[in-house]
Parts: structure tokens; C-alpha cells; sequence
């Protein structure tokens, strides 16, 4: 288990992050989300033991990070926002560098590496890491996180600036790694992936958290399920003087309703008028709503 409590940084009476605690487990994926300046980076590079806060407690597991942040590194592997790279080095001498770091033998090195290359679809076709495409470069970053196969990853911002082929392979990829036991705290902007694969998230505005938990329980925090009522109709002249809006999306006519009772008037008016309902979805306010309802 992760466990934080009162975690603050002041930086000359800047603070960065404010009074935060939470916890989580074993084997979860737990995104951070907040806009620029919210303090994301600094609680992922504090729970990474790269900083020390000003105060609070942190634990992961058996380990006291504030205390002993050197017992933390052996189970850590780290991806920084910018993947800086030897980029004079191949990706197999890249590996095998920190391989060494981390003690393991040439044999585990060549197993590992090349065990990562074939999860990762990672080819150095003898490139030197300077040549490879900017996607390239972040799978390297992963691997290099990951050659001494720590329980524990930090990753800020993995897919960020990548192609959306790229970017969706390494969220799929982050995935397995959950499957295969490993323990994720993650910052990102695409706020679609963390919905997607994140077990918990948390949101940050200005230092403070303003909200944690699994998606279901922000949903309904943020807001109520809605509805949206899809439908066609010959003659949408007959819609009008009806106290509901429609809009058109995905070829269809929409009308909107935020209850069952709305529901039900919009059900009501479509078929009053001779349409038809095709679907009716329902909604929840998605994780870009609630930012926005949060504000910077």
C-alpha cells in the first residue's frame, strides 16, 4: 500500500503542493490530474524520492521514502516528462548501462532487454538512440525504466507529444504492466487515457487536492448521469413549440436530459411529432468537465 499524509513543498514560501493524503494499493494504476502549476510534477518526483517534502509522512509499503528515499530506488523504475537520453549510444548500450547500475549480469541484461524489446516493438536496427523518432525515444525511456523490473513505477506525462498510434500502444501497454503486477502512478494530459486505465485518480488545483477516488465515485461527486435521446424525424417543424432544445450529431437529432423525468418528456415529444427513437446513451461528466468545473 501507498500511503501520504499532510505532504507539503514550499519552495521560498511558494507552495507547491498543500496539505495532501492519500492512499491506494498494491497493483492500482493512480493518475494525477490538475492544470499547469497544480503541483503534479512535484508530488511525482516526492513520491518517486526525488524530493523531500516540508512536511508529511509517506510510505510505500515497508518503506519510509522521506526517511530512507536510497531504499525506494532498487524498487523504482522513473519516466521524467523529458526523455533525456545518451543519445551518442545505442539502445542495446543504453540498457546494458543501466543494467549495470542496477548489478545485474550480462545475462540478465540480454534477457530483460530483450524481453522488452519484443513487448515494447522496440527496433534499433544499429540506430544510435539520436536517430530514432521521438516515439522511438520514449519506448527507450520505458525500457530503461523497467530493465531492472521494479514493482514500482512513476511516469510523467508517457504519452505526451506522441502520435496517437504511439501514444495508445503505450497506454495499452501500461495495461499489461498493471496485469503483471506493477504499481503506476502517472501524470497526463489526455485526460481520456487516465479515464480509461486509471484505478484511482487524483485532481489537483494550486498545490491542494479537491478530489480523489476511482472514476464512479468522482462521477458522482462532479455530477448525476444524463442522458442523451437519439432520434430521427420526417418533419422537425413539428418540434417546434416544445419546451425541450434538440441539437443534430452523428446524423441523428439529439435532445438532451439530465433525469428520468426529462427522459421521459423526450421520449414523449419525439413521438408526438411522428419520430423515431434510434438509442438513447447514458452520460457521465467526464474527467475534461470536471477540470473545467474546478477551474485553474
Amino acid at each position: 500500500m501507498i500511503t501520504a499524509r499532510n505532504l507539503t513543498k514550499k519552495y521560498d514560501g511558494f507552495v507547491a503542493l498543500d496539505d495532501v493524503s492519500f492512499s491506494f494499493e498494491d497493483g492500482e494504476i493512480f493518475g494525477i490530474i490538475g492544470h499547469n502549476g497544480a503541483g503534479k510534477t512535484t508530488l511525482l518526483k516526492m513520491v518517486s524520492g526525488l524530493v523531500t517534502p516540508t512536511a508529511g509522512e509517506l510510505f510505500i509499503n515497508d518503506i519510509d521514502v522521506i526517511k530512507n528515499p536510497v531504499a525506494l530506488k532498487e524498487k523504482l523504475g522513473y519516466l521524467p516528462e523529458e526523455s533525456r537520453l545518451y543519445e551518442t549510444m545505442t539502445v542495446e548500450n543504453y540498457l546494458a548501462f543501466f543494467g549495470e547500475i542496477y548489478s545485474l549480469s550480462p545475462q540478465e541484461i540480454r534477457v530483460r532487454s530483450n524481453q522488452l524489446f519484443a513487448a515494447l516493438s522496440l527496433e534499433s536496427d544499429g540506430k544510435k538512440l539520436g536517430e530514432f523518432s521521438k516515439g522511438m525515444k520514449r519506448k527507450a525511456a520505458i525500457a530503461r525504466s523497467l530493465i531492472h523490473d521494479p514493482n514500482f513505477l512513476v511516469y510523467d506525462e508517457a504519452t505526451s507529444g506522441l502520435d496517437p498510434m504511439t501514444s495508445r500502444f503505450i497506454a495499452d501497454y501500461l495495461r499489461r504492466l498493471k496485469s503483471d503486477g506493477k504499481t503506476i502512478v502517472l501524470s497526463a494530459h489526455n485526460l481520456y487515457q487516465v479515464e480509461a486505465i486509471c484505478d484511482k485518480v487524483m485532481i489537483l488545483r494550486r498545490g491542494k487536492m479537491v478530489a480523489f477516488g476511482s472514476m464512479k465515485e468522482l462521477r458522482e461527486q462532479f455530477g448525476s448521469m444524463t442522458y442523451a435521446i437519439f432520434f430521427t424525424i420526417d418533419d422537425p417543424g413539428k418540434l417546434i413549440g416544445h419546451s425541450k432544445t434538440y441539437r443534430q450529431e452523428e446524423g441523428l437529432y439529439v435532445c438532451d436530459a439530465e433525469s428520468i423525468g426529462e427522459l421521459n418528456e423526450c421520449t414523449g415529444m419525439v413521438v408526438e411529432a411522428g419520430g423515431k427513437v434510434e438509442k438513447i446513451e447514458s452520460r457521465y461528466p467526464s474527467l475534461e468537465e470536471m477540470l473545467l468545473k474546478i477551474g485553474k
